[in-house]
């Protein structure tokens, strides 16, 4: 059973939910620009547009986006945004006020990448024959794309880093050292297993819909009649 089952969440009011986040985004975009602070306005900005990215996939490419998954990506950006913008009338950013932000935000937002690495894996697996995936390989490589995408999320942020301090401006995104990225790297693991574990339940359709849009040989079920 999906977790939103459980909680007896109704469609219509995580859609409202996602909808409530995105007007908080323009809001935080708004305060950004007037207080002309870069990195709230693309912080803001960039969450703002992924949360769009949800409706574009179900319209432009008739991917199954339901009102949980929408909900699911846009707190993800949603978060991670008001962490870094801080909330208005509050100078420092959530991720510095409380301790266990950042955890939360990069497993969540861990989650979101590994979904992607699960749905285009399991695509494969269930598009045709000519690939064979046992539950343990997927399982290991969610966590193996899921962890490679963090590293490199920490070396852009390094080299954001510097390059804010060779020109005296203020960094977009925040390293807080090394024994921070250790931490962050676990916490995006744990985002990876999350999926790995719980995946099928939440992303089947969205498996079924990306391997029918692979096209070429018949995907297993249709061989199977």
């Amino acid at each position: 059973m999906r977790v939103r089952e459980k909680l007896g969440i109704s469609g219509r009011r995580q859609t409202q939910l996602a909808r409530l986040m995105q007007l908080f985004l323009v809001g935080m975009v708004a305060i950004g620009v007037e207080r002309g602070d870069v990195g709230v306005v693309v912080n803001a900005g960039v969450g703002l547009g992924v949360t769009y990215l949800p409706a574009l996939l179900e319209r432009d490419y008739h991917i199954p986006m339901d009102a949980g998954l929408t909900l699911w990506v846009t707190t993800a950006v949603f978060l991670h945004a008001i962490g870094s913008g801080g909330l208005p009338g509050v100078e420092t950013g959530l991720y510095r006020q409380f301790w266990w932000w950042d955890h939360m935000t990069h497993t969540l937002s861990a989650s979101i990448v590994a979904a992607v690495g699960y749905t285009v894996t399991r695509a494969l697996d269930v598009h045709t024959d000519a690939v064979e995936l046992p539950p343990r390989f997927v399982f290991v490589f969610i966590l193996m794309f899921t962890v490679a995408f963090g590293v490199f999320w920490e070396v852009l942020e390094f080299a954001i880093g510097e390059v804010a301090a060779m020109t005296g401006g203020d960094p977009v995104l925040t390293q807080f050292g090394l024994s921070d990225t250790l931490v962050d790297i676990m916490f995006n693991t744990l985002g990876g297993v999350v999926v790995a574990i719980w995946g099928t339940a939440h992303l089947s359709d969205v498996v079924g819909a990306v391997a029918a849009r692979f096209g070429g040989s018949r995907t297993k079920s249709e061989q199977a009649k």
